[in-house]
């Protein structure tokens, strides 16, 4: 993977999730799962490391902003 940028930790509550796993199926149910409940950012594909078993997925995560039930950030008013 590829080093992580300090903007994308630049402050309590933002994460840069890497995950490895044994197919893109569960990379991506993951990840939705992670989208379900925080922002984040989108992941539309995974990588493969040479050599190495399985494939791997990054997205940023900011805990600062759940989502709702349809799915979005809540707006203040």
């Amino acid at each position: 993977m590829d080093a992580i940028n300090e903007v994308h930790v630049s402050e309590p509550g933002l994460l840069v999730v890497d995950v490895a796993t044994a197919d893109e199926e569960t990379a991506f149910a993951f990840h939705t799962a992670l989208a379900a409940r925080w922002a984040t950012t989108s992941a539309e594909r995974t990588t493969r490391d040479p050599g190495q078993p399985g494939v791997r997925l990054r997205c940023y995560v900011d805990l600062r902003q759940p989502v709702n039930a349809s799915g979005q950030a809540p707006t203040s008013h």
